[in-house]
């Protein structure tokens, strides 16, 4: 099942999308689907007519699994980590599909990341492996935007990874998929950069699930992405960035400047 989160009329909602005489559609639900399952509304609305948005917004936080490919791990110079890397994101830093992804001022050198994300379903606490789909809601695509240069330059990833639309997620969660081996690719305006397969992460779902639950909460709405693999560059303004997922979809967004605007105030 394919759960999306649009708006029409700026109103945000969920619904579920399928295939009806072979248009694609999005059937609305009642309501959030991680708190009030799948009620639908009776409507059924052409996907065309609707904008996609975030298909989550994370109730506390992105939790990611750095160098979780032993080839990415190489070209950036480092080794296989003995256990899962990892950082975190903040969930400000979650847009949605065809939403622009800004070029901070503050780097020179911005990358894509294309990832498989996981979508936490319940709360959840020091889960063992076994179990992780228990807890697991759905899968969905994300691009991990990194400033490299910040990312060098600071020793520590949070504000390398954690501008405002350097999450990057959607087109929808899959709700039934295998992620064991799964075929990831990158484009960039048009031309693959990315191409590898889950079934080559160094900590599978599972594991990385199991460990991340092993030192903090994670809670619905939550998201962990997986890692990347080799193949991550430069971006620049005007690009197009599109990754794909088997079995789930393509995520598409564009680069655009992020500039400074003297007549709009910023802060609260």
């Amino acid at each position: 099942m394919r759960v999306a989160r649009f708006s029409l009329d700026d109103e945000p909602r969920f619904g579920v999308v399928g295939d009806d005489g072979g248009t694609t559609v999005v059937a609305p639900l009642k309501g959030d689907p991680l708190y009030a399952g799948f009620d639908l509304t009776g409507q059924k609305l052409p996907i065309d007519d609707v904008r996609l948005l975030a298909p989550v917004i994370p109730r506390s936080k992105v939790v990611c699994v750095g160098k979780n490919y032993a080839d990415h791990a190489a070209e950036m110079g480092g080794e296989v980590p003995a256990e899962p890397l990892i950082f975190l994101k903040p969930n400000t830093s979650v847009i949605g599909p065809g939403e622009p992804v800004f070029y901070p001022q503050q780097t020179e050198d911005l990358h894509f990341e294309g990832e498989l994300a996981v979508v936490i379903g319940r709360i959840c606490r020091k889960v063992p492996a076994a179990d992780a789909a228990k807890v697991i809601f759905g899968y969905t695509v994300a691009n991990d935007v990194t400033a490299r240069d910040l990312q060098s330059r600071d020793g520590q990833w949070a504000r390398a990874k954690g501008f405002d639309t350097f999450c990057p997620l959607g087109p929808w969660i899959e709700t039934d998929l295998d992620p064991a081996d799964l075929r990831v690719t990158t484009e960039l305006n048009g031309d693959v950069k990315q191409d590898g397969r889950t079934k080559d992460m160094i900590f599978s779902v599972a594991d990385v699930i199991e460990y991340v639950t092993s030192f903090t909460t994670l809670l619905p709405g939550d998201v962990v992405l997986t890692g990347t693999p080799a193949g991550v560059g430069p971006m620049q303004v005007g690009d197009t960035v599109s990754v794909t997922i088997e079995g789930i979809g393509t995520l598409t967004n564009q680069i655009v400047a992020d500039e400074d605007d003297e007549e709009t105030e910023t802060y609260a």
